[in-house]
């Protein structure tokens, strides 16, 4: 088996086992999530970061592409306790780094004490303790990735109709690294979903005549969004909004709000979530590093049961809904899917008129 070594913030270094060669450095986030390894391999909102899975037998199932979110995997690299064949081969494959056979346990322990750190790893025949350090000098944090949403957005708008007649919505997705089951999820419900890149200029949105403006979920610090956010200041009163994850962070900034990096973020497919109003519990899926400090002029409704974290945010005069979780569950619970419906009602069948 080739070397492979994981080199942590502060330059203590773990040896491993390598399962897939190379070299890489990025952010070292774990997930909870024991099963949906395809999906959370394939989440957009990885990029840049170094996954460790918490759940000790990675790939017990296989790998199917029918379960991918994206047309690649996003983490730099892998961590795991063990890896079956199917994902080692499969990482590979897709020139992405993997180590197993070291203690993820403490290795999330040590990221719940210390937070979210920076990583290298080095795997291969004559991979070196130098060359994961190396890596690990050379990584920058995730605020400093100012250019992430070109890794992530489509360059060109795409477009995908509705399962329904003619009299479905049209929503405006502006992908900061959408997840393909959210636009499924849209799809289903008979909309026609236009995916415009993640810079999309407010005369593009104006010109698909749009009925609700969806910001997408996505990787890194919201405020390296910028474009997005303009178009929410832009669209806000003249056309519904809505926002899933990053979206939400997005939406919440334009709207007079703040956002601050979490110490290891919500990654898991358990996550726990009440409604303000009706009481009720929710089982979520969850993916991110940052979350909304101060709502502006959005009412949260919606809070994490273990942090207090705004989960839901919404605006009835302006007409924004927002989510924190996955509401598509690709993985995870489907207790939420109605957000897409709820979505979709936010505005009948009209036409994008801007105020001068």
């Amino acid at each position: 088996m080739p070397g492979a070594y994981v080199a942590l913030e502060g330059g203590h270094v773990v040896e491993a086992r390598g399962r897939a060669p190379g070299t890489a450095c990025g952010e070292l986030v774990f997930t909870t999530a024991y099963t949906g390894y395809e999906e959370s391999l394939t989440d957009p909102s990885y990029e840049e970061q170094i996954l460790t899975f918490s759940y000790p037998l990675i790939g017990n199932y296989g790998v199917r592409e029918e379960r991918f979110e994206s047309d690649r995997v996003h983490p730099r690299a892998v961590v795991s306790r063990e890896l079956t064949e199917d994902v080692a081969e499969w990482l590979e494959a897709e020139g992405v780094p993997a180590v197993d056979h070291l203690d993820t346990r403490d290795l999330v322990g040590g990221i719940r004490e210390q937070g979210a750190m920076k990583c290298g790893i080095a795997v291969g025949e004559n991979a070196t303790p130098e060359d994961a350090l190396a890596e690990l000098e050379r990584c920058p944090g995730m605020s400093d990735h100012h250019d992430i949403g070109e890794q992530v957005s489509v360059s060109e708008t795409e477009i995908h109709l509705g399962d329904g007649d003619e009299d479905g919505k049209t929503v405006a997705l502006v992908d900061c690294g959408a997840k393909g089951s959210i636009i499924d999820s849209l799809v289903e419900r008979g909309a026609d979903v236009h995916v415009l890149p993640h810079d999309v200029t407010a005369d593009e949105v104006e010109a698909i005549e749009a009925d609700v403006l969806f910001i997408s979920n996505g990787p890194g610090d919201p405020a390296n969004f910028e474009a997005a956010q303009e178009l929410v200041e832009t669209f806000a009163g003249e056309l519904p909004l809505a926002g899933i994850c990053l979206g939400q962070q997005i939406i919440a900034r334009a709207l007079g709000g703040t956002t601050e990096k979490m110490d290891f973020g919500h990654r898991g497919v358990n996550q726990p979530v009440r409604d303000l109003e009706s009481g009720q519990v929710v089982m979520t899926t969850q993916n991110h590093g940052y979350t909304v400090a101060d709502p502006g002029d959005l009412e949260v409704t919606q809070i994490n049961v273990n942090d207090d974290t705004p989960e839901g945010l919404e605006n009835d005069e302006l007409d924004v809904l927002t989510r924190q979780y996955h509401p598509e569950a690709n993985p995870g619970p489907n207790d939420t899917l109605g957000f897409f419906d709820d979505v979709l009602s936010l505005a009948p069948r009209k036409r994008l008129v801007v105020a001068d």
